[in-house]
């Protein structure tokens, strides 16, 4: 099969490249600095040529967004919109990385697929927007939403907070917000694995199994990085005030995945264990 992946320089870009290719795939890479999302002209005929586009690029700036959303709107809404109508005029299939911000924070389970976007942000917004414009231009679509994503190719949570632990001794975490912390490697092995089942059209969750808090996780962090885990104190966020609001709740639910005969991504403590050597080195 051949593979686009757009937004290949980044923490999920670069380990679904990798992960493609050692699954024999072809795989064609492009990032900002060769093609510009943002613009129709440059982004037309960017998929031809190949069965599969993932869309990986993203404007992630969650509070910056907050203060100029017509450039998060620009690569998270208009660039999808670009990417997605290339992808139909190639006759390919797109998936779409999404996020748990189009969803309001407030439930007390877990977000179904289908639940009403009700975003809360400029970011969560700009990616609703993206949604929507993948869905009308491309009728063969996946939409992947994941949520606190982690990995060895940038910035992450656990590696600032091992870090902070390391320079400071203790540190003060939230834990008043839950959500599912996901490894960019079960991600892009997630998206690999809807394309080869040929899941149907439609909007998936790709994230792991279970729940926790930030606080939760930094715990787990330190611990993996052989310090002791009660130097991470639990706070309330609100201490933390933000330019964007950050959900409270953001499980996300695995029913699609179910539907589709897909395996969802396990237990997020047991895939932290098997991905913390990886993210820390």
């Amino acid at each position: 099969m051949r593979w686009l992946v757009v937004g290949a320089g980044g923490m999920l870009g670069q380990d679904l490249t990798a992960m493609l290719e050692e699954r024999g795939e072809t795989v064609r890479a492009v990032d900002r600095d060769t093609v510009d999302i943002t613009d129709a002209a440059a982004s037309a005929g960017i998929a031809e040529g190949v069965d599969v586009v993932v869309n990986c690029a993203a404007y992630t700036a969650v509070d910056r967004a907050e203060e100029d959303e017509a450039a998060a709107f620009a690569v998270n809404a208009v660039g999808a919109a670009n990417v997605a109508r290339a992808a139909r005029l190639a006759g390919a299939r797109i998936v779409q990385i999404s996020t748990d911000y189009v969803f309001a924070g407030s439930a007390s389970s877990p977000y179904p697929e289908d639940g009403a976007p009700a975003p809360a942000s400029a970011y969560g917004r700009t990616k609703v927007a993206g949604e929507w414009a993948v869905r009308a231009e491309c009728p063969d679509h996946l939409v992947v939403r994941t949520a606190w994503l982690y990995g060895a190719h940038g910035p992450c949570f656990p590696k600032t907070i091992v870090r902070v632990a390391r320079e400071r001794g203790t540190l003060d975490v939230v834990a008043d917000q839950v959500g599912q912390p996901t490894w960019t490697v079960d991600l892009a092995d997630l998206v690999h694995r809807l394309v080869v089942a040929q899941a149907p059209s439609g909007t998936y969750h790709g994230t792991s199994s279970g729940q926790t808090s930030w606080h939760g996780f930094a715990t787990a962090a330190v611990e993996a990085a052989g310090m002791d885990g009660a130097i991470v104190r639990p706070t309330s966020s609100d201490g933390y005030v933000r330019a964007a609001a950050r959900p409270s709740y953001s499980v996300l639910g695995h029913d699609a995945l179910a539907a589709a005969g897909v395996a969802a991504i396990g237990p997020w403590a047991a895939r932290w264990a098997a991905a913390a050597a990886t993210v820390l080195a």
